[in-house]
């Protein structure tokens, strides 16, 4: 995936939280959390092989 494409992704993101009324903090915050959560699973897996330290209830 390019940087221009994830570019594009999160900006459809906020395109869509911003249309059903979402303001601009709380989308910031709703992206940075999604953005956290998709770096962990990325260093989770087998190219990374890290130890996410992510609660299992939140995982």
């Amino acid at each position: 995936m390019t940087t221009v494409t994830i570019v594009q992704h999160v900006w459809n993101y906020c395109n869509t939280l911003r249309d059903d009324g979402v303001s601009y903090g709380d989308y910031v915050e709703q992206l940075t959390y999604l953005l956290f959560l998709k770096m962990a699973d990325e260093y989770s897996k087998l190219l990374y092989k890290r130890e996410i330290n992510i609660p299992k209830k939140y995982n």
